[in-house]
């Protein structure tokens, strides 16, 4: 069971942005040119990075994406903070 995830997100508030940021995605839009331009997240500047962090740091709904979602796919996730696209680049 994998510990430790490194993912990338792009946070908005709206669900209609966040699928329209997916569809970027699937036309060849570079994950952090996105999310410089759209994120609300402080990681927004880094390109969406969250770097790595261990299962439970994160909001349960974000985790469970993180540890059990496929990698480097984008992934849509709703949270208390708003609607997250979510790219996982691996686990350990």
């Amino acid at each position: 069971m994998a510990r430790k995830a490194a993912a990338l997100h792009i946070l908005v508030k709206h669900k209609e942005q966040a699928e329209d940021i997916i569809k970027q995605l699937k036309k060849g839009a570079k994950f952090q040119t996105l999310a410089k331009k759209h994120s609300t997240c402080p990681s927004g500047k880094k390109g969406g990075d969250l770097g790595e962090f261990q299962k439970g740091q994160m909001v349960p709904q974000f985790d469970k994406v993180c540890f059990s979602g496929e990698t480097l796919v984008p992934h849509l996730v709703k949270t208390k903070f708003g609607w997250h696209v979510v790219k996982v680049l691996y686990r350990t």
